[in-house]
């Protein structure tokens, strides 16, 4: 079997997108490239993800044809279509998480009420306007709208993350849940400050070097 150690995390990490609320059911999925062979893992369509197992983890190649496994997820497309426009991506991971799910359905997008903003790479992450789950429109729109945020949002649907890795990337769909749980109480309590973007410039120079 191809990819056993990416498989391996891929298991470990949807088990971990439930776990932690990020998903509701057979929601949300993930994918990893192997840089080496420019394949592509990613979990299968519609299995629970407290029963997946590594041998359930679909291989595709850049054009998405199935080497190994069943049925890819709905949302392959959206993945093949970040892996191609950014080269820093090399995980993702999407999430119906409340927070974020819940600002997307307003539109708005996740803001600068706090400086872990700071981990998608920009000041103010994007909300892509609702377009049908599991389409290449979809996949054409947030591809159009993330720039260079390693983040976006999916209007009525939810978050998208890329990373270098798939723990970074698990862990940025955490801090953006965070970041937006904060707008949304904020907003519930009056107007959010923002934090000015001068502030945030400077926070982003210390995220470089932030960390081992």
């Amino acid at each position: 079997m191809q990819l056993q150690s990416i498989r391996e995390a891929l298991v470990y990490y949807g088990k971990k997108m439930e776990e932690d609320g990020l998903i509701i059911g057979t929601g949300g999925n993930l994918s990893a490239k192997d840089e080496e062979t420019g394949l592509i893992a990613i979990t299968p369509s519609g299995v629970p993800y407290d029963t997946l197992t590594p041998e359930e983890i679909v291989l595709v190649n850049e054009k998405g044809a199935v080497l190994e496994g069943g049925k890819p997820s709905s949302e392959l497309s959206l993945h093949l279509t970040l892996y191609k426009e950014r080269e820093d991506f090399s995980a993702i991971v999407h999430t119906h998480s409340t927070y974020c799910t819940t600002l997307s359905a307003l539109g708005e997008p996740i803001r600068a009420v706090h400086y872990l903003i700071g981990n998608a790479g920009v000041h103010e992450v994007p909300c892509v306007p609702y377009v049908t789950f599991g389409t290449d429109a979809l996949a054409d729109a947030c591809a159009h709208a993330i720039g260079q945020s390693k983040a976006a949002l999916l209007g009525n649907h939810g978050l998208i993350c890329g990373e270098n890795s798939l723990k970074e990337a698990y862990h940025l769909a955490l801090s953006m849940e965070f970041v937006a749980e904060i707008q949304w109480r904020a907003m519930s309590a009056g107007a959010p400050k923002l934090i000015r973007k001068e502030q945030m410039d400077d926070a982003l120079i210390r995220f470089e070097s932030y960390g081992q």
